[in-house]
């Protein structure tokens, strides 16, 4: 508890400094595209890269397609999510003339990070990691090498370009902690190349899924932005709920009703027991004409820029190929430094 609360201090001192000066930050997140991204990636990431954007910060976004395959056999129709998540991005307020998105496998230099970084870390820090342990439980598979070593991977995301930010959640800071210790291990060991990347906790909301679990496209519990009106209308309707005709927010006894007053009040900025009360003995209908109509309002100006954009693929194919093109020289010019620093430049 001391740590985390120490952490909220450091973020705090963080977000003070960069509204003083953002011009001087640089800022690293991303997406798995591993399928279409939902009200969970519009809350819980999309928003605070679009602010950061706008104040000033140097904004990235990595569509991480080779994470991918941290735990599954395909890659699936990983090139159309791509094409996909940056277009949500841009919908949301991404400006391809201020940020930078790109994916993992495009930039060679990136992922040849790892290997110096791998041999600044132990097995054991990696298998201590919770989102190792976590992902590794879900899948019922085997542990692959490659979610082993998936926190040096997000370290190479972040040290390559030289973010000095990255906005997280509480359950993410083991990650930003491993890409501290990398950085300085790297400046111990050869030289000072890396800056250490500092967190910025977010206060993003945990979105529930529409049967109460977290919103996620592996539980096909999502509403994806990608929906239509009449899409959105027909996940909601088919969500489960409970027999009691008289609706009350009770997240414990009532999972299901209670996911889908949070979703609600999530889009019309409301109280989700406020939302309760009005609907009373209304019923699960009424609550789920509610859910619909408040997602759908609050949808409907991205779904008009995300239309608008679709209407020209070239245009999000030329984003990624642009970002792409960027982020390989920036690769390149610190692989370069990490060459001179290891001795290894010939």
């Amino acid at each position: 508890m001391d740590t985390y609360l120490s952490s909220i201090g450091r973020s705090e001192a963080l977000a003070s400094d960069i509204a003083a000066d953002p011009g001087s930050y640089t800022t690293l997140t991303g997406e798995r595209p591993t399928g279409p991204l939902h009200l969970g990636h519009l809350f819980g990431t999309i928003r605070e890269r679009v602010r950061l954007q706008d104040l000033g910060v140097r904004t990235m976004v990595v569509l991480a397609d080779y994470q991918v395959i941290t735990d599954r056999d395909a890659i699936g129709h990983v090139r159309q999510h791509v094409y996909d998540a940056a277009l949500d991005n841009v919908a949301a307020g991404i400006d391809p003339e201020k940020s930078m998105i790109f994916t993992h496998s495009a930039v060679p230099a990136l992922n040849q990070l790892m290997l110096p970084f791998l041999s600044l870390v132990t097995e054991a820090e990696l298998h201590r990691n919770p989102t190792v342990k976590a992902e590794l439980a879900a899948s019922g598979r085997a542990l692959s090498g490659l979610l082993l070593t998936y926190p040096v991977h997000q370290a190479a995301d972040i040290l390559f370009c030289k973010a000095t930010v990255v906005p997280v959640g509480k359950d993410q800071l083991p990650h930003i902690e491993l890409s501290r210790v990398i950085a300085r291990r790297f400046r111990d060991r050869y030289g000072a190349v890396f800056e250490e990347p500092q967190a910025l906790l977010t206060s993003a909301p945990a979105v529930p899924g529409l049967d109460g679990r977290k919103m996620s496209k592996s539980f096909g519990n999502a509403i994806t932005l990608s929906m239509t009106p009449d899409e959105t209308v027909a996940v909601v309707r088919r969500a489960p709920t409970d027999s009691d005709r008289y609706i009350s927010y009770d997240p414990a006894a009532r999972p299901g009703v209670s996911a889908l007053l949070t979703i609600a009040g999530l889009c019309t900025g409301r109280d989700p027991g406020a939302i309760a009360a009005d609907i009373g003995v209304g019923g699960a209908g009424s609550l789920k004409d509610c859910v619909a109509e408040s997602v759908n309002s609050f949808l409907a100006e991205h779904r008009r820029r995300r239309a608008d954009v679709a209407t020209d693929p070239d245009y999000v194919r030329s984003v990624v190929r642009r970002g792409n093109e960027r982020a390989n020289e920036i690769a390149e010019q610190t692989l370069s430094e990490v060459r001179e620093a290891m001795g290894t430049a010939y």
